[in-house]
């Protein structure tokens, strides 16, 4: 388990991350970038150890209510990718999806897709349970509702289809 000073050292180290300090000595931190309504990414850190972060459009992580992760007892490792995905979730902006009728229709690939960027990092885009996933090796970085979604993100990062 992490110290509270290591788990702000960590987040301190985002810089599209905004600390706010809140009451009883605990810590907030904000993505005002985010494309959502929500804006919270680590929410209530506190001195004895405990804090959540933001997981809400994330799939693969226990959440309350609320959408938060309780992130009490994690390593560096696993928080760090944690508050990537859930600051690359808030950075996106999913939209509702257009009336019946009115989207393309596409067909479906039914496998797995490389998807490479100028710099040689490789993706990998997955389709299960009706979503697809993009991993970045073994590290979950986004869900869409849709592969054209998908396409249409990783086209604008500066992907191309490699493989499938």
């Amino acid at each position: 388990m992490l110290t509270f000073e290591q788990k702000l050292a960590i987040l301190d180290s985002y810089p599209e991350l905004e600390r706010r300090n809140v009451s009883l000595g605990r810590v907030n931190y904000h993505l005002e970038q985010s494309r959502h309504e929500k804006k919270t990414v680590a929410f209530h850190l506190h001195p004895n150890g405990n804090g959540f972060v933001y997981g809400g459009l994330l799939r693969g992580y226990e959440t309350d209510d609320k959408g938060m992760v309780n992130i009490r007892d994690y390593g560096e490792p696993e928080l760090r990718s944690l508050l990537e995905a859930s600051i690359a979730s808030l950075s996106m902006f999913i939209p509702e999806a257009p009336a019946p009728g009115k989207r393309k229709k596409k067909p479906a690939a039914a496998a797995e897709s490389l998807w490479t960027n100028h710099e040689g990092h490789t993706l990998s885009l997955k389709p299960e349970d009706d979503l697809w996933y993009l991993y970045a090796g073994l590290h979950l970085e986004m869900a869409f509702e849709t592969l054209e979604e998908a396409e249409e993100y990783l086209a604008e990062e500066g992907f191309a289809r490699t493989q499938g």
